[in-house]
């Protein structure tokens, strides 16, 4: 039976390498770390005047189910609207530009609701060695050795979202929603925007 991404507690992102467009399989996490079955498939639009990833439902992208883009314009401090497949809200996400100078930092929210949750990166170290290698030139366009990890947590400290980049030949993030108290639409959107935006 195929997990529903809605309720998922586990699931793992893996990029998918092209010329011409980003693209991130969103697959079931089995206890063994191994992946299963496709829970969305997701393509990033390149070059458009407002950033914007759109989920599909499989690889022929034959329905969108879920997406998200900036209300305006490429921005350092936009917030990204994340809208289900009939364009109703799920929820919101923005950098926060002034904590993200040396610890990449976000705030996440949910449609209707005014719980913010906030991200950032755990370890402040890898966050500062990461902002180095983003410096020196030529090296920076080689994949970033260092693995960093994500925690999202409400007003009272508890964590709601975790994203944790592994160790591979291409970008792979395991994610968890404990208790699925996270609409995993809105967990996966803020996961693929991880490694999408995350030089904005």
């Amino acid at each position: 039976m195929v997990t529903d991404l809605r309720t998922a507690e586990r699931f793992a992102v893996n990029q998918k390498i092209t010329m011409l467009v980003n693209r991130y399989e969103i697959r079931e996490l089995l206890p063994d770390g191994s992946t299963g079955d496709l829970l969305a498939f997701a393509q990033q639009k390149r070059f458009a005047f407002k950033e914007e990833v759109t989920f599909y439902a499989d690889e022929n992208r034959t329905q969108a189910v879920f997406g998200f883009k900036a209300r305006q314009r490429i921005d350092l401090g936009a917030t990204y609207d994340v809208l289900d497949g009939a364009g109703q809200p799920i929820g919101w996400f923005r950098k926060d530009f002034g904590k993200s100078l040396l610890r990449s930092s976000w705030h996440l929210g949910f449609a209707n609701s005014p719980v913010e949750l906030f991200g950032t990166e755990r370890n402040k170290n890898i966050a500062i060695a990461r902002r180095l290698w983003e410096f020196i030139p030529f090296i920076n366009d080689l994949p970033s050795p260092f693995l960093f990890h994500f925690d999202f947590t409400d007003p009272e400290g508890t964590i709601l979202l975790t994203s944790q980049r592994k160790r591979s030949l291409r970008d792979r993030y395991e994610v968890e929603v404990p208790g699925a108290r996270l609409d995993g639409r809105l967990a996966a959107a803020m996961a693929v925007a991880l490694d999408a935006l995350q030089s904005r």
